[in-house]
């Protein structure tokens, strides 16, 4: 069997002709910052296993699907095959390539300018020799392609390839006879041969890319509440560790009406980015538009009712005239209440101090059940909910969980005597944490998207909650 060689491909990637100087995150935009190493991990990936190439490995006469399957590059009617470059090879000399294994890569961000990649393979084969007997050769390669970056009618990033060029190194000879006048016919058959197999290869690993960059945007639903779709807002940018994608995200109904909440005043000041890791930027534009959607839809209304509270909840007449005897003392006993919380205005949402808070304005109407009648107004109360919000990630989304923090009440009207509000605030508090948040919560399922960025996994970052963003952090 014929021993394999070490050879580097080349390729350079024409990406972003600016390089990133401030971390600073305008109003609305997600930031997405690749580092060089996830990059990397998604070139070889494809490589290994992915539809492109997941069978180059091994001898071409084994593998029967992929790039080197009898459909591909090396198989059947393809490239190397019969009818191809390589069967006039093979009518010349019976040439056969008889082992390519799968490059190992090699990354190097250039700012200002793109990306350098070296992917280091292995190539072994075979041949019957002028005088007889069979012919084991080995070649080092170098291929260097350049590689445009556009954008695409979609406003996602784009890897054309401009040109592609090889440079044979050199050719061992293993086993058999092949005197030194044949090396340079046999070299100029080769540089022509692996021109036309590893430039193709280039091609499609950059259709791979292009597959995974097409996938950071796009449009996600969001349920009932309508999608949100993300954009490219300039061009990529790059810096010797990581490429910066400013991504625009766009809200829209489920008619597909654009929605335009209101902007954070103030940009978010990310934190610089270390190495071999990568980050997304969550403004705070995202988390007032989420709670804006469900208000919208009337998602933070409820009406609690007495089947939807505990035993250990106190929701009756009795319960309530002995907070406030002097006002409610008169009112009928054990009779069930019922409190109707309607949202005046969209939450606002608060992130600063690694505190994320949520302000919640709402009317709450307390009546109370008539037997074989209608319910009774007691009073209507302006409430304002503090809630505290623990943030996780998941692969795709950002989670939001709320619990209630502080509530304060103000009288709005009343049909009993006045009282001190006041006295009622403890008793609304254990309501709301046992009835009301966890009702929020089943609302606020359907989280925040992240954009896709090469599928990296965020469900194990790091969350940094800092002035009008949050920042996630995931090592490579």
């Amino acid at each position: 069997r014929a021993a394999a060689m070490l050879g580097l491909w080349s390729l350079l990637l024409l990406w972003g002709l600016a390089t990133p100087c401030q971390a600073l995150l305008e109003t609305v935009g997600t930031l997405a910052r690749i580092d060089k190493d996830e990059l990397g991990k998604a070139i070889q990936n494809s490589l290994a296993g992915g539809p492109i190439l997941q069978n180059v490995l091994g001898s071409v006469t084994a593998m029967n699907q992929g790039l080197l399957g009898s459909e591909g590059l090396l198989g059947g009617g393809g490239l190397l095959g019969h009818g191809g470059v390589f069967g006039v090879v093979e009518e010349l000399s019976g040439l056969k390539i008889e082992e390519l294994t799968l490059p190992k890569e090699s990354l190097k961000l250039l700012p200002g300018f793109g990306v350098q990649l070296n992917l280091n393979t292995k190539v072994g084969m075979h041949c019957s020799g002028p005088l007889g007997g069979l012919l084991q050769l080995a070649a080092e390669v170098n291929v260097t392609s350049w590689v445009a970056l556009g954008v695409s009618s979609r406003g996602t990033p784009i890897l054309i390839l401009k040109r592609c060029s090889t440079l044979l190194g050199h050719i061992s000879l293993f086993s058999g006879l092949l005197p030194t006048p044949l090396f340079g016919v046999v070299e100029q058959m080769l540089f022509k041969v692996l021109l036309g197999l590893l430039c193709p290869v280039v091609d499609s690993v950059v259709g791979v890319v292009n597959e995974l960059l097409g996938t950071v945007l796009g449009l996600v639903p969001l349920g009932a509440l309508g999608s949100l779709e993300f954009s490219l807002a300039t061009l990529p940018l790059i810096s010797n560790q990581y490429i910066e994608l400013d991504i625009n995200p766009i809200v829209k109904s489920v008619a597909g009406d654009i929605i335009d909440f209101p902007k954070s005043p103030a940009p978010a000041k990310v934190p610089p980015k270390e190495d071999h890791t990568s980050q997304v930027t969550v403004p705070l534009y995202l988390f007032n538009t989420m709670f804006g959607l469900l208000h919208t839809n009337g998602a933070l209304d409820m009406d609690i009712t007495p089947e939807l509270v505990p035993s250990n909840v106190p929701l009756t007449t009795t319960d309530l005239a002995a907070l406030l005897p002097e006002a409610l003392g008169k009112l009928p006993l054990h009779q069930h209440l019922l409190l109707s919380l309607r949202v005046k205005e969209a939450p606002t949402v608060t992130l600063n101090n690694k505190k994320a808070l949520v302000s919640l304005p709402a009317n709450i109407h307390v009546l109370f059940y008539v037997p074989q009648g209608t319910p009774e107004s007691l009073f209507e109360l302006n409430s304002v909910m503090t809630l505290r919000a623990q943030l996780t990630a998941s692969a795709t989304k950002l989670h939001i969980s709320l619990c209630l923090e502080r509530l304060s009440v103000k009288v709005a009207s009343s049909f009993t005597y006045a009282f001190d509000e006041s006295r009622l605030e403890e008793w609304l508090s254990h309501v709301v944490r046992v009835v009301y948040a966890p009702k929020l919560n089943v609302a606020l399922d359907v989280g925040i998207p992240l954009p896709k960025v090469l599928n990296i996994n965020f469900s194990s970052s790091v969350l940094e909650i800092i002035e009008n963003a949050v920042v996630l952090t995931m090592a490579s």
